[in-house]
């Protein structure tokens, strides 16, 4: 049954990414704006939501701490596991403004995650309405400061620019709620196998959980690699990374309080997500310059693979 329920799940998120991809491209057309930003909000939103009900359910349950290790071991499996296996199958371009905003924003986020839990070794609520504050700031910045650039001038399906916004809406809808699924089935399947080989539920969070959580990630990036909508897939995942420590861990935090109760998220897991973080920019340097191509891919899917056997390791 566990891998019937891994199998569903991972159908329904590839048909969910597929929707999310036609809803998000349809949108640049019908809203004006560039195809980065659509997928630094809607796309990176929807896929996040995941993260964000599993942080927000264990929360009211009494685990809050849960959150910690899903959102620190999906930042790791975006960059890792999906930017890698999106850049093996198309090379992704990196644009400037991933240099000069994204990417500080990101690493900021990470950092102050970061500072919040060694201070006192717990997210309050005054640090997550920061975090979330931050989350607002950001989104309202993008959307008023972007510009047309060259991404927008990609070959798309024009037929997506007279898509009626009932349709746009009820894709949003398919999309969102396709993931969700998909993501709790996937979950469940990959918890259950975890747990019937006696791993530890602090592993579950950081690698099975976390995994699984990214998949909407994997499969919404992978298809827009593969139409070549590039701008979406890096812009997808650096938005989700933000999304899902401003708005999951922020959220969390302000309903109840985040203790770090697994010494190791501080002093290996949380450095292991700064680590992948600071990767892009040093692979972005690298020749090919500004892009992130198969071999890369592998490097970091690679990198990724080392993490998860320190975790199992121990």
């Amino acid at each position: 049954m566990s891998v019937a329920f891994l199998i569903l799940g991972f159908v329904l998120l590839v048909v969910g990414g597929e929707f999310l991809v036609r809803s998000s491209v349809a949108l640049s057309f019908k809203l004006n704006i560039s195809k980065i930003v659509i997928g630094l909000t809607v796309v990176s939103f929807a896929t996040s939501a995941p993260e964000l009900l599993v942080s927000l359910q264990a929360a009211f349950n009494g685990s809050p701490a849960i959150a910690i290790n899903n959102v620190v071991g999906s930042n790791i499996a975006n960059i890792g596991l999906v930017l890698g296996i999106t850049a093996i199958v198309g090379a992704i371009v990196i644009d400037k403004s991933f240099y000069r905003l994204t990417w500080p924003v990101m690493m900021l986020f990470s950092g102050a995650l970061y500072y919040f839990l060694w201070n006192d070794n717990q997210l309050v609520a005054v640090e997550g309405a920061i975090l979330f504050a931050g989350l607002i700031v950001f989104i309202v910045y993008i959307i008023k400061s972007q510009k047309p650039s060259s991404d927008d001038l990609e070959e798309v399906d024009d037929a997506l620019a007279i898509v009626s916004n009932f349709k746009i809406a009820i894709w949003l809808l398919i999309g969102a709620s396709a993931l969700y699924f998909g993501s709790e089935w996937l979950v469940k399947g990959a918890t259950e196998i975890a747990t019937s080989l006696g791993v530890s539920e602090a592993v579950i969070g950081v690698t099975m959980i976390a995994i699984g959580t990214s998949v909407p990630e994997l499969a919404a990036s992978v298809i827009a690699a593969a139409k070549k909508e590039k701008a979406i897939s890096l812009g997808n995942l650096i938005g989700s990374n933000i999304f899902n420590i401003g708005s999951v861990l922020g959220l969390t935090s302000m309903i109840k309080v985040i203790p770090v109760t697994e010494p190791l998220i501080l002093s290996r897991d949380i450095f292991w997500m700064l680590i992948f973080a600071a990767s892009i920019v040093i692979l972005g340097l690298l020749p090919k310059k500004n892009q992130i191509g198969k071999m890369k891919g592998f490097g970091l899917v690679l990198l990724y693979g080392i993490f998860i056997f320190l975790v199992f390791k121990g």
